[in-house]
C-alpha cells in the first residue's frame, strides 16, 4: 500500500515540477544550490505551501542523507505531508526518522506525531478500528518516553478520545447480537464489552442487556440446560441491582427475576417431591 502511495506521491512531485515551468519556483526547482533548495523549503512550509516544501524536502532526502541536516529533512518533508492530509505518508516518515535517527532534536515531537497522525487516520465508530488502537499505543508511547512533556496532557486528551471510540464500537458489536435476538452470542459479546471497558459511559446499560439476553436465553433453553442458565440470569439480576438500585430498568429486571425464581422454585418443589 505504501509502495502505491508513494508512487502516486511521486507522480505528485513530477506533476509540481512539471507545472513550475516559470517564476520563483521552476528556478528553485532546477537549482543545484542544495542549501539554497533547502532554506526555500523552510521557506516554503513556514507560508503553507506544503506542496511545493514536500516537494523540495523529498528531493533532498537523499541529497542531505548521512549529513547533519538529514533528520530536519525527514522532519519538514514528514511535516509537509501532514500540512497535504497525507497522515499515512507522514507517518512513515516521522517513524524512519524515530528509527534512524533517536538521538534528534526532533525525535520528540516525531513520535507525538506519530500518534497524532493515527488519531487522524482513525476511522468513523462502525469500521474496523485497528489504526484506533495503533494511535493509543504511539501517544501512550510518547508519554512514557516524554512523562514531562508540555504535550502530555494532549496526547493523554487525545487517548481518552480514542479510547472513548473503542467503548463506543464495543457497546455497538454487543448490541447488535442482543437486537438480532441472538442471546447466546449476545451474552459473550455484552461479557467481553464489559470485561475490556469495566468504566465505560454505557455499564447500566450493557449489564441490563447481559441481564436480559441471559434471562431470554434460560428461558428458551432445552431443559437439561435451562436451571443453570436461568440460575446464571439470577445471579446477574442481583449484580445489576446491587450496582443500580435506582436503575430506569429496574422494574423490568424485577420482572425477570419474580419469573426466573418461580421457575426455579417450582423445578425444585417438583424434585423434592419425587
Amino acid at each position: 500500500m505504501l509502495k502505491i502511495r508513494e508512487i502516486v506521491r511521486i507522480a505528485l512531485v513530477v506533476s509540481v515540477f512539471f507545472l513550475a515551468s516559470c517564476g520563483e519556483f521552476s528556478k528553485i526547482v532546477k537549482s543545484t544550490d542544495y542549501e539554497y533548495k533547502f532554506k526555500k523549503g523552510i521557506e516554503y512550509y513556514e507560508a503553507g505551501e506544503f506542496a511545493r516544501s514536500g516537494a523540495l524536502f523529498q528531493e533532498l532526502i537523499n541529497i542531505f542523507r548521512g549529513t547533519s541536516r538529514a533528520d530536519q529533512v525527514y522532519f519538514y518533508y514528514a511535516k509537509s505531508m501532514m500540512g497535504q492530509k497525507d497522515y499515512l505518508m507522514a507517518s512513515q516518515y516521522f517513524r524512519t526518522l524515530i528509527k534512524e535517527y533517536p538521538t534528534s532534536k526532533f525525535t520528540e515531537e516525531a513520535q507525538f506525531n506519530v500518534g497524532y497522525c493515527s488519531y487522524l487516520l482513525s476511522p468513523k465508530v462502525r469500521l474496523d478500528q485497528t489504526t484506533t488502537i495503533e494511535a493509543i499505543d504511539a501517544l501512550q508511547l510518547y508519554i512514557n518516553l516524554y512523562p514531562f512533556s508540555e504535550r502530555v496532557t494532549e496526547a493523554q486528551k487525545l487517548i481518552d478520545e480514542l479510547r472513548d471510540k473503542l467503548v463506543e464500537k464495543s457497546f455497538i458489536n454487543a448490541r447488535l447480537y442482543y437486537d438480532f435476538e441472538n442471546y447466546k452470542a449476545a451474552v459473550v459479546a455484552l461479557e467481553n464489552a464489559l470485561k475490556e471497558h469495566p468504566d465505560s459511559k454505557y455499564r447500566e446499560e450493557l449489564m441490563y442487556m447481559l441481564l436480559k439476553s441471559k434471562f431470554l436465553l434460560g428461558l428458551n433453553s432445552v431443559q437439561e440446560k435451562k436451571e443453570q442458565r436461568l440460575s446464571d440470569a439470577l445471579d446477574e439480576y442481583f449484580a445489576f441491582t446491587d450496582e443500580f438500585p435506582e436503575s430506569k430498568y429496574k422494574k423490568e429486571a424485577d420482572r425477570y427475576y419474580e419469573t426466573t425464581a418461580k421457575i426455579l422454585n417450582y423445578k425444585s418443589d417438583t424434585t423434592n417431591k419425587n
